[in-house]
């Protein structure tokens, strides 16, 4: 191994060791979404697929 190898496993480790606490703990700490905010999240969704149809139909 060269030390960039070296070096790039090392700050894997250290994003590995500092982010994934954070992580978990911002998973158990989230706000839950309600219908509306999944409703916001679903409408342009199945917008974007239509509109994806659409021009797939088109060509």
């Amino acid at each position: 191994m060269d030390w960039m190898q070296i070096i790039s496993a090392l700050a894997l480790v250290m994003f590995i060791v500092i982010l994934f606490p954070a992580a978990l703990d911002r998973m158990r700490n989230s706000p839950k979404g309600t219908s509306s905010d999944w409703m916001g999240f679903i409408v342009p969704i199945i917008i974007i697929v239509l509109l994806v149809m659409l021009l797939i139909k088109l060509v």
